[in-house]
């Protein structure tokens, strides 16, 4: 499954990169999410409830950064466990551009499912992380503007 879009957000480029790395600012934007630990600038580990059609799972799993290209671009991969329903895999490519006092983010992202989630229809789990992936964002946009001096 692949997913891209784009989204602008009303800060400063360093702002916007300062707040993708703020466990915190994450923690409040991820769908789901009970816990999110900073292990090292480049390894995360997160606790995430999801619901994906009838299937209701705890996620837990690792992420890593790769920020090479910062703070222009970083790219992430991760894995998660989620028992009985399944499994998780991924990877996203996040560029930031800014334009003005705003910032364009956009990303390309894919994952592979397994479990019992994969049995539930592509159409459902395309849905189910387009409206995760465009939740996430808006919360991430409506923080990062709240510190934003206007």
């Amino acid at each position: 499954m692949e997913l891209s879009d784009e989204i602008i957000i009303n800060a400063p480029k360093e702002q916007v990169y300062a707040a993708l790395n703020d466990p915190d600012v994450l923690r409040q934007c991820i769908p789901g999410c009970e816990e999110l630990v900073k292990h090292s600038d480049t390894e995360l580990e997160a606790k995430v409830v999801l619901k994906v059609g009838p299937v209701k799972a705890k996620f837990s799993g690792d992420v890593q950064l790769d920020t090479a290209g910062a703070p222009d671009a970083f790219s992430l991969t991760g894995q998660g466990n989620g028992g009985a329903a399944g499994h998780a895999k991924g990877g996203a490519d996040v560029t930031l551009t800014a334009d003005g006092d705003r910032t364009i983010l956009r990303y390309d992202a894919k994952a592979e499912i397994g479990g019992k989630l994969a049995q539930l229809g592509s159409r459902l789990i395309q849905s189910t992380a387009k409206k995760l992936a465009a939740k996430f964002f808006k919360s991430f946009a409506e923080v990062v503007n709240e510190k934003t001096p206007a």
